[in-house]
């Protein structure tokens, strides 16, 4: 869908980050590259003293109780380095290099911040960085304090070349890897899901205990009665059964709509046009709802059961909170990807800045299979709500497929 967003920005690290073309040859930019190339021999010369002395003190105890945390926390100190390097490489060169993820310990307690200091890659490349910066900055100094006394001339482009490299050995030593970051993504996923799961449970158990269980007990017991007043007064033995028959019908109708909450039948049977298109029969504004399926195929199980639930969550939150007349559904396939956009004309306001909320655990649950929830809700309305799930799940599974369309 043109304009969409995807939820995981990675930044690019690349050149092409700066603006093309030409430029004066002695101006601001030039001249920034200057500072930066003088600036890397003190720089250079910290870094290095810091991280020769601190990492090979923690290597050289390591043996020793205190030999490991003071090599992580040397490490620690060469992340914070880092981030002044990254800082000092935008400022003046231009080049964004994106900030890593905090530090996130696997295990509690000091043991695991101990193991995730010393297991973190981005820390080792910053001290390699700052070993390497030491002689580079050297020389940059020494190239660049010549040509500005005696190299006049050729000042610019022998300055745009040093800072190339030092792009170059910045990116590469003090980006944070796309494979630890995805991993971490993968973590805080999977924590999101593992949440998600216990929510459900603990909202299913709430609500068999204070609905359906409630009136079974509440129907033994006036069977229970009945069975006592047969022999001595079968009228009323009779009207309590009858009253016992109302109460079966009502628990039997909370318990589909129980399992209609968790994942119904015809979702199971028939797919996604005819679910939705029943869930909308459930939805009150008055002129009611228009539901286009536009799927030749049945995306994922797990997929399917999401994108029911979101657009199920999304008609009630209109049907509950809003003062729309009409609403719309719309599902189709774009590439590798499930799209799901719901439309209302109703006074707008919503929003996922409100933690707790049915639209917050929505985002959680979409972004856990790398998803996307957006929001377009100005006050006064109308709101469109698009979600954007993948066709597969991550492990690449291959969906079933539809026998026909349902309509």
């Amino acid at each position: 869908m043109e304009g969409r967003q995807r939820l995981t920005e990675r930044s690019s690290v690349s050149a092409g980050n700066r603006e093309a073309g030409p430029r004066p040859l002695y101006g601001a930019e030039t001249w920034a590259e200057v500072g930066h190339l003088l600036l890397s021999f003190p720089m250079g010369l910290v870094g290095f003293v810091y991280t020769v002395v601190l990492l090979s003190l923690g290597v050289g105890l390591a043996v020793t109780v205190v030999g490991l945390p003071l090599l992580a926390l040397g490490l620690l100190g060469c992340r914070g380095l880092a981030a002044v390097e990254r800082l000092r490489v935008e400022r003046l060169l231009g080049e964004h290099i994106p900030a890593p993820s905090p530090l996130a310990p696997r295990r509690p307690g000091v043991a695991g911040r101990l193991a995730a200091m010393l297991a973190d890659g981005l820390s080792w490349r910053a001290a390699l960085y700052f070993v390497v910066l030491l002689p580079w900055g050297v020389f940059t100094f020494a190239i660049a304090l010549t040509v500005l006394i005696v190299g006049w001339p050729v000042l610019p482009w022998v300055v745009r070349s040093l800072a190339a490299v030092d792009r170059m050995l910045a990116v590469s030593l003090l980006s944070p890897s796309e494979l630890s970051e995805r991993v971490r993504e993968l973590e805080d996923d999977r924590g999101t899901v593992v949440d998600t799961a216990a929510a459900d449970l603990r909202r299913i158990e709430r609500d068999l205990h204070d609905g359906a269980q409630a009136r079974l007990v509440a129907l033994a017991m006036d069977l229970g009665l009945a069975k006592e007043k047969l022999d001595h007064d079968p009228q009323a033995a009779a009207r309590m059964v009858d009253a016992a028959h109302g109460e079966v019908k009502l628990a039997l109708q909370e318990l589909r709509d129980l399992a209609r909450g968790i994942h119904p039948a015809i979702l199971t049977d028939r797919g996604l046009d005819a679910a939705l298109s029943s869930v909308a029969t459930r939805c009150t504004v008055p002129g009611g709802v228009r539901v286009t399926v536009d799927l030749d195929t049945r995306p994922a199980s797990a997929i399917e059961g999401i994108a029911y639930f979101t657009v199920s969550e999304l008609l009630t939150n209109i049907s509950k909170h809003t003062t729309a007349r009409t609403a719309t559904v719309d599902v189709w396939r774009s590439d590798n990807r499930l799209m799901i956009q719901v439309h209302d004309d109703g006074q707008g306001g919503a929003t996922t800045n409100t933690p707790g909320t049915g639209l917050t655990g929505l985002t959680e649950r979409i972004h856990a299979v790398d998803g996307v929830f957006m929001i377009d809700s100005p006050h006064g309305g109308p709101t469109t709500i698009t979600a954007e799930l993948p066709w597969h799940t991550r492990s690449g599974n291959p969906a079933p497929q539809a026998e026909g369309r349902t309509s």
